[in-house]
């Protein structure tokens, strides 16, 4: 009887123990996929760049913040970080990206892991002062939120070359008030090994509850 009484015990337990580590591997989620120019709309990507399948990382960039401080992609090195482009007159749908960028900033506040980057697409009026008002009044931590603002040409190649949130056919546009790209509304999530892992739409709520999330993934991801 006791041999019976074992078994049935030792049976048990071992269900138990399979079902423990089932739940624990379906609660796992995938990782974030990791997005090369191949895998973006070719309208989207410089054609030099369209057929590069894996590799492909943001490149080095030097602007200054609302301080007056000169950030290169140093500043990003080894850290996880959101970038948008945008510019301070808009009326239309930046108020609301900021806002949810804002919403991003408030979660991850003082968490040195992670880097906002909002790039102008307007320099010529989003110097450092402008720049200064517009972050004091969305209350932004300037060790944690850029606001940068350089060269015109330099911004649109990043984003054309590393960001792919600028059509190359609308790179000649520069300041166009007409053109997509001064309304882009993407978002875009970059590791710690500054690839892109993801595009949300920074005017919708929903999409950037899920870049949060996505965020955090991040911060568990090992290098």
């Amino acid at each position: 009887m006791s041999r019976v009484l074992f078994l049935a015990v030792f049976i048990f337990v071992g269900i138990g123990f399979t079902y423990y580590f089932v739940s624990l591997d379906a609660n796992k989620e995938d990782p974030l996929p990791i997005i090369n120019p191949v895998d973006i709309e070719e309208e989207m990507v410089d054609p030099e760049l369209i057929r590069v399948g894996r590799g492909h990382k943001v490149g080095d960039f030097s602007f200054l913040n609302q301080e007056g401080k000169t950030i290169t992609s140093d500043e990003v090195k080894g850290k996880i970080h959101v970038a948008e482009y945008f510019f301070t007159t808009c009326k239309s749908i930046c108020p609301i990206m900021t806002e949810q960028m804002q919403r991003i900033h408030n979660e991850f506040k003082q968490n040195d892991e992670l880097k906002l980057l909002s790039f102008t697409v307007d320099p010529e009026v989003d110097t450092v002062a402008q720049m200064k008002w517009y972050a004091d009044i969305h209350e932004a931590d300037a060790k944690q939120w850029h606001f940068l603002t350089g060269d015109k040409e330099e911004l649109y190649q990043l984003a054309r070359r590393s960001y792919f949130v600028l059509k190359p056919a609308e790179a000649e546009n520069l300041g166009d008030a007409g053109s997509d790209f001064i309304h882009t509304n993407n978002f875009v999530l970059v590791d710690r090994q500054s690839r892109i892992r993801g595009y949300y739409d920074g005017t919708l709520e929903l999409e950037v509850s899920q870049l949060i999330h996505d965020i955090y993934l991040l911060m568990k991801e090992e290098d």
